[in-house]
């Protein structure tokens, strides 16, 4: 089966350009992207055959980066595949716009473009009053252009339940089976409790790295000797640039907090190994491989109660739901100081993610779904 990717950009090494890697390894597929950063992203990318297209922005200004989607997806809207393949897989939106002029598409949805959906107010509270008429048209021509394009689309699978309920919500497909990426749990290890709490995400608003900055401050008036290493890609785009200043300025104010940005698979499994335990405050998440790469390490998760951690999460046994920066910090003191039950919980996380998380099994189901899709 020949396999053709679709992926909105390579720039970043996240959670969903883990996924996209693993897939086109196992297809031995071809990349198409709007944008390839080969010093940002995953190092294995560049065994691939990864092709870069243009965006057609006519009518766009430059402004922002909902109108830099858009020259992404209008790149994949007026592109006609001239090569011979079974299926496109497209990944991030908007690279399911590729559907436009192309048949036989699966859409593994990570997430619709949440800055025109669930995400909108919040990001408009963002923006400064002259900016806001613009943001708001780019907004309507992302909407608009999804309407025309999502119900062409041949098959939808989505990264979980959460994912689902957005695509059902806003793009009106109820058709949607959730299928979450998988893990190779056999990369990680636990050696032990080296006193830090974690928490390795992209760096951006929506991963609220304050959380777990006012949590960990919280929760160091009442134990000593602990750390909070915040660990992630940071976008180069001045929108993520920004964050990262502000939270920098935040984390200032300690010497028990440290910020690693952009650095390499091997020192994100070295960092798990050693933590007390994962912290996970993301804004209503999509998926999030951080909870499973934490319980594969045998360590407790400590998550925001809402999106995706409510899927992979057990509340109790594999780690902790959390409403707030105090419970939040509450939780943290109950494993800390209880190194028994923090082993406990870890060995029920790693258990979790060896019994419905390995790849294996996401390959199994997935070819299926190729499979339904693809002229063979």
């Amino acid at each position: 089966m020949k396999v053709l990717i679709a992926q909105a950009n390579l720039t970043l090494k996240g959670g969903a350009e883990k996924v996209v890697l693993k897939i086109a390894q196992h297809y031995r597929a071809k990349i198409i992207t709007a944008e390839y950063d080969p010093e940002g992203t995953f190092p294995e990318y560049g065994k691939l055959d990864v092709e870069v297209i243009g965006g057609n922005s006519t009518g766009f200004p430059a402004y922002g980066r909902v109108f830099q989607g858009l020259k992404y997806g209008l790149g994949f809207y007026n592109m006609n595949v001239d090569e011979d393949y079974d299926v496109i897989n497209a990944h991030i939106a908007p690279s399911h716009w590729i559907r436009n002029r192309n048949e036989r598409v699966l859409w593994y949805c990570h997430t619709p473009l949440r800055d025109a959906y669930d995400m909108y107010r919040f990001r408009m509270s963002m923006k400064k009053f002259y900016q806001k008429p613009v943001h708001y048209l780019g907004i309507k021509a992302v909407r608009r252009m999804d309407r025309k394009v999502v119900n062409r689309i041949e098959r939808i699978v989505a990264n979980s339940q959460n994912t689902k309920g957005r695509i059902e919500k806003y793009l009106g497909r109820n058709d949607a089976r959730v299928l979450g990426g998988g893990i190779d749990y056999k990369l990680y290890r636990n050696r032990g409790d080296e006193h830090y709490f974690l928490y390795p995400s992209r760096i951006s608003p929506n991963k609220n790295q304050e959380f777990a900055i006012r949590a960990f401050e919280e929760f160091s008036k009442k134990a000593k000797g602990y750390r909070l290493v915040l660990m992630g890609a940071v976008s180069k785009d001045a929108f993520y640039q920004d964050y990262y200043k502000r939270i920098t300025e935040m984390a200032k104010g300690s010497k028990n907090i440290s910020i690693m940005a952009n650095v390499g698979e091997d020192e994100f499994r070295d960092a798990y190994s050693g933590a007390t335990a994962v912290l996970y405050p993301p804004i209503n998440e999509d998926y999030g491989l951080v909870p499973l790469e934490a319980m594969a390490s045998s360590k407790p998760v400590i998550a925001l109660n809402q999106g995706g951690p409510r899927e992979t999460v057990i509340d109790g046994k594999t780690g902790y739901l959390v409403e707030d920066e105090h419970s939040m910090c509450n939780a943290m003191l109950k494993v800390s100081k209880d190194p028994e039950l923090a082993a406990m919980i870890g060995r029920n996380g790693r258990k979790r993610v060896i019994e419905n998380y390995s790849w294996e099994h996401f390959f199994r189901e997935f070819d299926k779904e190729l499979k339904s899709v693809s002229k063979l």
